[in-house]
């Protein structure tokens, strides 16, 4: 099976961060303008059937594979909100229980296929793994995000520059400190989901809350604009790479 996963560039890294502020808003504006169970149901529905057509496609196919990125978004922000809401689990707990499911896929991912690197992923229990660590990292990013924004009263705008702080620590470990790639990686992309939502937060909730009040459901819809635009860019973009390469090959160059 060919990789299923896009190559890691700038532009992966803010269609990422992107999807994760989609998933915040959306997952609010779903939630508070209609009924709740109903949404979550709808959106589990969603989301295992675009998970299940990636799994089905034999290669990669950027529409597919972003528009899952946003389901796991979404969803995985129903299941850290309705953790604290529904069950009454404090943020900092849901953060320590995501966190140890995360440790766990990554330490069975790990331990069975001997390494983590998403370049790697090649079969479908390799895809397995990275999806389960794609749907901890969303959740775990959400309470995260919502424990640094209330329950230690920072604010949306400000957890918002602290994680783009923190984020900045991987990024610049692996171009001057050597970091080994596949830790970065993964410090990288586990950030960007509180990183994401924090500012999306903050330009959605009102001004009571320390908001722009700009409404969950147009800031959606801005992000959901952006990303279209920018991943029909990048299928034009590998649709090119494809045929030139096919082009070499043919000419025998």
């Amino acid at each position: 099976m060919a990789s299923k996963v896009p190559q890691i560039t700038a532009v992966f890294w803010i269609v990422k961060v992107l999807t994760t502020g989609m998933g915040e808003t959306t997952s609010d504006f779903l939630v508070t303008h209609g009924n709740p169970v109903v949404a979550v149901i709808v959106s589990a529905v969603v989301f295992a059937g675009v998970l299940a057509a990636q799994f089905v496609t034999r290669r990669y196919i950027p529409w597919l594979y972003w528009l899952t990125v946003v389901m796991v978004s979404v969803f995985g922000t129903m299941v850290a909100d309705v953790t604290h809401i529904v069950f009454g689990v404090p943020y900092l707990a849901s953060t320590v229980a995501f966190s140890t499911a995360l440790a766990v896929v990554f330490l069975l991912w790990r331990r069975i296929e001997g390494t983590l690197s998403i370049h790697s992923i090649t079969s479908r229990r390799r895809e397995v793994f990275y999806w389960a660590t794609v749907l901890c990292t969303f959740a775990l990013g959400t309470a995260a995000g919502d424990m640094t924004a209330t329950t230690l009263h920072l604010g949306y705008l400000a957890s918002g520059i602290l994680f783009a702080i923190v984020m900045a620590v991987p990024l610049l470990s692996y171009r001057w400190l050597r970091m080994n790639a596949i830790v970065a990686f993964w410090f990288a992309y586990i950030v960007t989901r509180p990183l994401g939502a924090s500012f999306a937060d903050w330009a959605g909730v009102s001004h009571v809350r320390g908001g722009l009040a700009l409404g969950t459901g147009p800031v959606s819809a801005v992000l959901a604009g952006v990303i279209v635009v920018l991943v029909t860019a990048m299928t034009i973009r590998r649709r090119s790479s494809v045929s030139s390469a096919g082009r070499l090959t043919a000419t025998g160059d």
